[in-house]
């Protein structure tokens, strides 16, 4: 559909530029852990079929094949969906990795045991749609199950600093929104028979100093790049501070090793 007749399609493709942008399986591994133990948690075993929406690098899709599990992976950005090929192939897992939206996904209703999303349909912008699609595609009883960063925590004050430099696109509901648990329970509850939250951590650990560490989200996180990229030499010298100080602060190691713990809403609710 042509942005001239979806007035939204010209904001993804924006969106799918900047998730193609840098390299993110780069950024994938500092969550890879994370995500490994998210779907430890969840009703995912051997014959199940299971869906991973924003799949990315295949941080969810890879842990969850190796379980036995039928995962089909969708995603907006082609290039994260050629690295999860590779590392399925690279393990012998016949995972498949198709593009998709997880505001229109393209599976049949009810047709998946487990649905699951980590740190990605949470920035679709139209999230009445992903709740709904999530839900649809999820049979009834199975569950659908969300990793959303939360406001208060780590990468939800980093959110706000950068948007305090670049300000997001207006009428778009802030991404993190998905990390609250009332705002969680009134999106999915009319499709659900139950929700369940918990707040979780994700460390980031990099071998690597903190002016160090804002350069390597600034090479290869593609929402950071570009928006660096928007600013001027004195914007960007601000910018980088105040990430920097961001950073700095969370810090629980020293030297040249940064560590902070980034907090996020644990979602499972079953259909």
């Amino acid at each position: 559909m042509s942005s001239a007749t979806d007035p939204m399609q010209g904001l993804k493709d924006r969106m799918r530029a900047t998730w193609m942008a840098g390299d993110f399986g780069m950024i994938a591994r500092l969550t890879a852990d994370a995500a490994a133990e998210f779907v430890g948690r969840l009703p995912v075993r051997a014959g199940a079929k299971v869906l991973d929406v924003a799949c990315g690098t295949g941080n969810l899709a890879i842990p969850a094949a190796r379980l036995g599990a039928h995962v089909t992976g969708v995603d907006i950005a082609s290039n994260l969906l050629e690295q999860a090929r590779a590392r399925a192939a690279a393990e012998g897992l016949p995972a498949a990795f198709e593009e998709g939206d997880a505001e229109a996904l393209q599976q049949s209703d009810e047709s998946f045991d487990v649905v699951m999303t980590m740190f990605g349909a949470m920035f679709a912008p139209r999230q009445e749609r992903v709740a709904r699609e999530l839900t649809r595609v999820c049979r009834p009883g199975g569950v659908v199950a969300m990793a959303n960063w939360t406001p208060e925590g780590f990468v939800g004050q980093m959110f706000r600093l950068t948007a305090q430099h670049v300000p997001p696109p207006e009428g778009i509901a802030p991404p993190v929104l998905w990390g609250k648990e009332d705002v969680v329970r009134e999106r999915l509850s009319p499709f659900v028979s139950k929700v369940e939250t918990a707040r979780r951590r994700c460390r980031f650990d990099l071998p690597l100093p903190v002016p160090e560490v804002v350069a390597y989200f600034r090479k290869y996180f593609g929402p950071t790049q570009l928006q660096f990229e928007k600013l001027d030499a004195a914007g960007q010298a601000a910018l980088a501070a105040d990430l920097e100080s961001l950073w700095a602060k969370h810090n629980q190691a020293s030297g040249n090793r940064t560590v902070c713990e980034a907090e996020y809403l644990e979602v499972i609710a079953t259909r």
